[in-house]
């Protein structure tokens, strides 16, 4: 018995050692802002249900046009230069997916400093939670943007990854975030 107990508290232990050196609930985030994450956050116009749907197809568009220009983005630094060469042609994407669904208003996408509040992410191989914090990320505006948002993490690259299940055209992607994770243990 004193030796299921010894055993069962070791276990305990090491559980403990384990689970707190990932790190899920506390990346580097500061007052200053986080320098670890590239968020992308989709601003819908309004909470109509049809604004809202929409929402959902510019999310998919801008997440099925960009997962190839984002596959082995090596670092923030990288991602960001990306992102930035890739601004207008995000905007244009936003527009041409508002214009053949029939929408008069436009959208706008910006790389902007911003407060975001805490948020779970849940992918298949983990669950991830950003700390409340200041964030660089792709804003992209549609309409009057007054509505509920969508938003992820660009880099590492959690909502570019594999579309679910293939990746795009047949190539597979990994999640950078945990081998990141994995680096720190």
């Amino acid at each position: 018995m004193k030796i299921v107990m010894i055993s069962v508290l070791a276990i305990g232990a090491i559980a403990l050692v384990v689970f707190a050196g990932l790190g899920f609930a506390s990346p580097n985030v500061s007052a200053q802002g986080n320098t670890d994450f590239l968020r992308i956050h989709i601003r819908a116009n309004s909470n109509s249900q049809e604004d809202q749907n929409v929402k959902y197809v510019v999310r998919q568009n801008i997440v099925d046009n960009l997962t190839p220009i984002f596959y082995n983005v090596n670092s923030r630094k990288d991602a960001m230069n990306r992102l930035q060469e890739n601004l207008t042609l995000i905007e244009q994407i936003s527009n041409d997916t508002l214009e053949r669904a029939g929408f008069t208003y436009s959208a706008a996408a910006k790389i902007r400093t911003e407060h975001f509040p805490p948020r779970t992410y849940f992918t298949r191989d983990a669950n991830m939670t950003l700390p409340e914090g200041i964030y660089d990320a792709l804003i992209i505006y549609l309409g009057e943007a007054t509505g509920d948002n969508w938003w992820s993490v660009i880099y590492p690259p959690l909502c570019f990854l594999d579309n679910e299940i293939g990746g795009v055209d047949g190539i597979r992607f990994r999640l950078r975030i945990l081998e990141i994770l994995r680096a720190r243990n």
